[in-house]
């Protein structure tokens, strides 16, 4: 193995000059052209980086900046050096021993990570480069009992808490590096930090998988690990820098996928801020100490294909200290920035290598005819969009330092701690709060948002992510054999047997309904269920951005809103006072809702009208308030059962694969973590519905596979109260207006999904809901006759399903839904949230209002 691409016979000649003439006429280049194009020397690597400085100049035109390289002046700052990984070229990371022989804790104390960013602050810098390695506490005990001395968690928990300190006490803007961090992680540390980075390096897996290779042992560097990374960044709006390792063993074939794979990425969630190649440098006392540093050429080569793969608008950094002042040439192959650069301290992961100066940088750059300009660890593009890439609580921060024209840094802003504190009056009543009422009579302002090109993604890459998924399978076994299992026993169905009955159609789907109707009447009777409730959706601004969701609003479009907590309660009371026995609360992710903010709910409901039960809060929303809280998923579920919460929704799964999730949504949480807050509340003794949103990208075995997942839980927490089927609403979701989800399910899908929902999910949970809201009240009665038992909820008010494109109104009075009853042959009875008798008192209430507000008008103060 050498550190040059791993040689091979080379291109021809003519393979170079094709894939050249490609570059200069800016042809769209493919794995094998690149990869030609990464061994180009002499004259042809003389045209490969004319062709790349021409796309970076059409970019910086694009950008406003014409002829500007920009820089980060910056700190470097060492959390930690110890980690859980062992590549085989790091000097960085050492072991315990070590740091106690050279008087040096597990971590940096606070004290000396504050003293070196005071320090940096003094001397202009705005960034604070925190580096460290991978979970050490996962390795080392040494690195968990400091964490347990100290409070914290784990690494992640104090990696927050040092990063709003340094935001407090020294102004400069966070930059973090903590290595590969799940979805739940960029939740914790978005709050504290514009931005954040972790090299992917490689995508070659034989480098990880085989002995020998420079990453084998090290569990983090797994590149399919390490891609995730880079797509829950990206799905979670976070400014990302990434980039390639060059010349630790691949072939230029590799090193192109790579540089594909970035692409890839980058074009999906165009969250991408910037792309480092950076060249390996071999390092003493290292297991690859003997291998031949990569060479210029190499390097020179590597940044003009990744510009040409990456394209005029991406950011393409080398880093100068590892180039022996050959500035010019990277210049000249297309880079448009220097990355950090620290007058204070050292370059800690190559620490031979001293950064060069400042003003030394200017000179080079103004030589090949360019200015230098600062900006800060985010990019001027991200400073500009705003929302939802920065958080509101570092928007003052960011601000302080950023020329609001260009997005760069204010050379002269004075660089000093602010409060890093939750936005001020978050319920204060905002826009438009009649829209429960006015969604049924003007409905909405329009059809979609005008940030609709951009928020949702990128739609030609979800369009191919998508293709796999939806396409249908072939069945070959017995529909009739399924049938008699079903019959005789539902929990002896196979899954072959069970996708089978998912595809039935015609007699074969009347006998499954048949049958499904007969094990609903053995386990829970005849009687239909329903339950005297008002939705309540306090907020519907959302950044979040799921794509088939037409609820979420910018906080500045038309149809947005935001109630004030004496609104929530006014509304609950109204409830109430017309037979309600519960309150079903929701909302958007609202950026400047502070995870507190949901205790808040909850008591100002119960303070009201504290016989209300309190059926608040999806999954998603106690991850949001988990994470902007700094505390466990544990401890705020308990939080909020002080305060109220007395059950809660199991939405937000969706389908519960994350293949489907990530066509569905950007942003939202994975399976894993929707699994883990709902087993957590479960064992709080919180109990949850449960739900499947069917019909749109998905196919009937992600069903089967979802509902199987929803038995297991139920097999070991017993905490569900029932299962709702879902049906997509199409009309106004983006991906349907995208052209991507199906238009909903068919009354087929509708019947089959019911009917195998009650087989699947027998004896584990008993009560099976159809939605009257998605399906009206001939297809609610449908599927009381295909294994449902449960007609849900009157609502009084109901603005989800509506701004989607629901036709079927935002209520149901008591005599509607026993009507709908009525029409399956069966009678009506009411249930409170966990399907125990009303108390007479409330059925009185809910006789003489039936079951509905006298007026549905906005609540005012």
């Amino acid at each position: 193995m050498t550190t040059s691409a791993t040689p091979g016979p080379g291109p021809t000649e003519n393979s170079l000059r094709r894939a050249l003439k490609r570059a200069r006429d800016g042809v769209t280049l493919d794995v094998s052209e690149a990869a030609v194009l990464l061994q180009a020397r002499g004259e042809h690597l003389a045209d490969l980086t004319a062709s790349a400085a021409r796309v970076r100049d059409a970019g910086l035109d694009a950008a406003g900046r014409p002829g500007v390289i920009t820089y980060s002046k910056s700190v470097f700052i060492p959390l930690t050096r110890l980690c859980r990984d062992k590549c085989h070229y790091c000097t960085f990371v050492t072991v315990p021993g070590k740091l106690r022989r050279d008087g040096h804790g597990m971590f940096m104390s606070p004290d000396e990570v504050l003293d070196i960013a005071r320090k940096g602050a003094a001397l202009g810098c705005k960034e604070a480069l925190i580096t460290l390695g991978d979970k050490p506490e996962d390795r080392w005990p040494e690195a968990r009992e400091w964490l347990d001395a100290h409070g914290y968690d784990d690494t992640i928990a104090y990696v927050r808490a040092i990063s709003i300190r340094v935001l407090e006490e020294t102004g400069l803007l966070p930059h973090l590096n903590p290595g590969v961090l799940t979805w739940t992680d960029f939740q914790r540390l978005k709050p504290v930090a514009p931005s954040m980075g972790m090299m992917l390096e490689t995508t070659a897996t034989r480098l990880w998988s085989e002995p020998g290779g420079p990453h084998h042992g090290s569990p983090d560097k797994e590149p399919a690990v390490r891609l995730r990374v880079l797509e829950d960044a990206g799905r979670s709006s976070v400014p990302f820098t990434s980039g390639l390792l060059i010349g630790i063993g691949e072939t230029y074939e590799e090193r192109a996928e790579s540089l594909f794979a970035l692409r890839k990425v980058a074009r999906a969630y165009h969250g991408v801020q910037e792309l480092i190649i950076q060249n390996f440098r071999a390092k003493p006392d290292t297991a690859m100490r003997g291998m031949p540093d990569a060479e210029l050429d190499e390097l020179v080569a590597a940044v003009a294909v990744a510009r040409l793969i990456m394209g005029p608008a991406a950011n393409i950094q080398a880093p100068p200290n590892l180039v022996d002042r050959e500035y010019g040439r990277l210049i000249g192959a297309g880079i448009d920035d220097w990355g950090g650069v620290s007058p204070l301290t050292i370059d800690h992961v190559n620490p031979e290598r001293p950064w060069p100066r400042i003003e030394e940088l200017a000179e080079q750059s103004r030589a090949a005819g360019f200015a230098l300009r600062e900006r800060l660890c985010v990019y001027p593009e991200f400073v500009q969009r705003g929302e939802p890439w920065l958080d509101p609580r570092l928007r003052a921060h960011v601000a302080a330092l950023a020329d609001p024209a260009t997005g760069l840094a204010r050379e002269d802003a004075v660089v000093q701690g602010r409060p890093w504190q939750e936005p001020d009056e978050v319920f204060t009543a905002s826009g438009r709060t009649d829209l429960h009422a006015t969604i049924d009579t003007e409905g909405r302002a329009a059809d979609r948002r005008d940030d609709f090109d951009e928020v949702y993604g990128d739609w030609a890459a979800l369009r191919e992510a998508a293709a796999p998924g939806m396409a249908p399978e072939r069945i070959d076994t017995d529909v009739r054999a399924a049938l008699a299992t079903a019959a005789d026993d539902p929990t002896k169905l196979t899954d072959a047997e069970a996708l089978a009955l998912l595809h039935a159609d015609g007699p074969a789907l009347d006998a499954l309904c048949r049958v499904a109707d007969d094990v609903r009447k053995s386990a829970v009777g005849d009687d239909v269920t329903y339950i005297v409730t008002r939705n309540i959706n306090f907020t519907n601004v959302c950044y979040t951005g799921c794509r088939f969701c037409a609820f979420a609003q910018r906080r500045t479009d038309a149809d947005a809103y935001t109630l004030s907590l004496d609104q929530v309660a006014d509304r609950a009371q109204q409830a109430w006072e017309v037979g309600a026995v519960e309150v079903c609360m929701q909302g958007g992710i609202h950026p400047d809702l502070p995870g507190t903010a949901y205790f808040d709910i909850a008591r100002a409901v119960k303070e009201r009208v504290p016989g209300m039960h309190v059926h608040a809060f999806s999954p998603m929303e106690v991850v949001n308030g988990a994470t902007r809280t700094g505390l466990s998923i544990r401890e705020w579920l308990t939080a909020a059962k002080e305060a109220g919460l007395d059950s809660i929704p199991g939405t937000a799964a969706e389908i519960l694969d994350d293949e489907v999730r990530w066509i569905l949504t950007k942003g939202k949480l994975p399976t894993a973590t929707w699994i883990e807050v709902v087993e957590t509340a479960h064992e709080l003794g919180i109990r949850s519905s449960s739900t499947m949103m069917y019909g749109h990208v998905d196919q009937p075995r992600h069903w089967l596979g979802h509902l199987r997942t929803l038995a297991g839980i139920q097999q070991r927490t017993g905490g569900f109260t029932e299962f709702v089927t879902l049906p997509f609403i199409h009309t106004n979701a983006p991906v349907y207006l995208a052209g991507i989800a199906r238009p909903g399910p068919t009354t087929r899908d509708n019947r089959a999904v019911t009917a195998m929902a009650r087989l699947l999910l027998h004896p584990y949970i008993p009560n099976i809901q159809t939605s009257w809201v998605k399906l009206g009240t001939e297809g609610a009665a449908e599927m009381l006759r295909s294994g449902a038992n449960d007609l849900g909820g009157t609502l009084m008010e109901e603005t989800i399903s509506r701004m989607a494109g629901s036709s079927y109104g935002s209520y149901k009075s008591v005599r509607d839904l026993i009507a709908v009853a009525d029409a399956a042959g069966r009678p009506a009875k009411p249930r409170t949230t966990l399907y125990g008798e009303v108390p007479e008192e409330r059925r009185r209430a809910a006789a003489a209002s039936d079951g509905h507000l006298p007026e549905l008008l906005p609540v005012l103060d």
